[in-house]
């Protein structure tokens, strides 16, 4: 019965009866193949607009949000060794020019901490945690400066010498220090975590796009390239015409968008890696690990300004050390500068002998940028250098000789720590440079590059070809 003939049935009768006319095979293949081509081009135009945008999220708002919640937390712990400093070197009127020098690098960083926690509060947008954690923490910034500019009037109002500060002075500054390290620098660090996250799923994100979406154009561009096949065959047999000139053009052009599309979208991909693993990762990890080296120099400056938490201070030295270049088995403070002497030697020894943990170790062995391991074995090398002079610090305090103490541990000049340190953050910045030029790049080829217009165009062309190829056949119907 006909009402119990299946669709297959049915289409096999149409079939036989004559329904598939020539003419309407070629309509057919022709939809069938702007089908194709439609799905191709809507295909790169959302997998090339979807990665521009994320390209452009990372390059220009995640990521340089990260690394200035980062750099908050450098700013903070420099403005600790500083205040710290003010004490060190006194408030008698023969130390008032070094003084002067820590107070105007005090206020660098603190302007510095003021506008990176102003730009952290306006980049929360509508989240009410993330508003309430920004407002907390501008709140316990301002404790923290109120602390200090006491601490300085107590201070300047004894004259106090060199290492010797007033009881309400040291009081003071213990509150400000303790502020500080269990609440404004835990909060900048969970600022810069909560970024960083937010970088790595974006990343995530769109490589995991990217990957799908070259196989979906390549099987899109195939499907297309297939039906083009099967209608030249059609127009070959039914029309004695062994090749169709337009209709070839419509398979070069479709086969360059898909070329093109794919080639974008591997790159793409390739560059985001370059830009995020290479590039990014770095400058967070160094400038993460540059704000540690500011944070345990002021250690140093508490240790020698405080000999009541000198132990608490000299661990905490330790640690911040280890977060650096890590060592498995440090049991205290004295076994670390050997480890590390043994490990830079090894490392000039072969350059792939990196044995230590933490953000040099992590830098070290993802050297990926031309000068890039120069700058870092220089770096290796200065904080080793660094390390001697804390050394050197102590040695000189436990000698009973406070004021050289001081003076080596203040001193600016090559030779002495603080000279030495500025010489160990001028390292930082160029490898730091180096990674965020080759990250400001990969994203500015991204830029230029992304863009659906050029393979979709062809797509377009290849329709338009298309049409040239079947009109005057059908034409031939009428």
């Amino acid at each position: 019965m006909a009402g119990g003939l299946t669709l297959l049935d049915r289409l096999r009768r149409l079939w036989v009866a004559g329904y598939w006319t020539t003419p309407r095979r070629v309509r057919a293949l022709t939809a069938a193949v702007l089908a194709a081509l439609l799905l191709m081009i809507g295909l790169t135009a959302s997998l090339l607009t979807g990665a521009r945008d994320s390209v452009d999220e990372i390059g220009h708002r995640t990521a340089p949000q990260a690394e200035r919640a980062a750099d908050l937390y450098f700013a903070l712990g420099d403005m600790d060794a500083q205040a710290a400093n003010l004490l060190l070197v006194g408030a008698d009127s023969q130390h008032a020019g070094q003084r002067d020098g820590v107070h105007h690098t005090y206020e660098q960083r603190r302007a510095q901490a003021d506008s990176d926690l102003e730009q952290a509060t306006e980049a929360v947008g509508g989240s009410a945690a993330a508003r309430q954690a920004a407002r907390t923490e501008l709140d316990a910034l301002g404790q923290y400066e109120g602390l200090v500019a006491r601490m300085d009037e107590q201070e300047g109002a004894a004259k106090a010498g060199p290492g010797h500060p007033p009881a309400d002075a040291l009081a003071t500054y213990r509150q400000a220090t303790d502020l500080l390290r269990t609440q404004l620098m835990p909060g900048a660090d969970q600022v810069a975590k909560s970024n960083a996250d937010a970088v790595d799923q974006r990343y995530a994100d769109e490589r995991s796009a990217l990957g799908i979406g070259f196989w979906e154009l390549l099987g899109s561009g195939l499907l297309v390239l297939i039906a083009i096949a099967v209608l030249q065959r059609t127009l070959a047999v039914r029309y004695r015409r062994l090749l169709s000139p337009p209709l070839l053009l419509a398979g070069v052009l479709a086969l360059a968008g898909l070329i093109w599309a794919v080639t974008l979208t591997s790159g793409t991909s390739d560059r985001l890696h370059t830009a995020k693993v290479d590039a990014y990762d770095s400058v967070l990890s160094l400038g993460r690990a540059q704000a540690v080296a500011y944070d345990s120099n002021a250690d140093e400056s508490r240790w020698l300004v405080d000999p009541e938490r000198a132990g608490q201070y000299q661990q905490s030295f330790l640690d911040k050390s280890q977060q650096i270049a890590g060592f498995d088995g440090i049991a205290d403070y004295s076994g670390y500068l050997p480890r590390l002497s043994g490990a830079v030697n090894a490392h000039h020894t072969s350059a792939g002998e990196v044995d230590f943990r933490g953000y040099l170790g992590d830098e070290l062995r993802n050297i990926t940028f031309p000068g890039e391991q120069q700058a870092a074995d220089k770096l290796l090398d200065d904080y080793l250098t660094y390390q001697q002079d804390d050394a050197k610090i102590r040695d000189l305090n436990g000698q009973g000789k406070l004021a050289d103490a001081i003076t080596f541990d203040t001193g600016t000049n090559p030779g002495q720590s603080d000279g030495d340190f500025t010489v160990l953050s001028n390292d930082f910045d160029t490898v730091i440079g180096i990674n965020q030029q080759a990250f400001h790049q990969a994203v500015s080829q991204s830029d230029d590059d992304l863009g659906a217009g050029s393979a979709a165009g062809l797509g377009v062309l290849g329709a338009g070809a298309l049409v040239l190829a079947v009109r005057p056949r059908l034409r031939e119907y009428r």
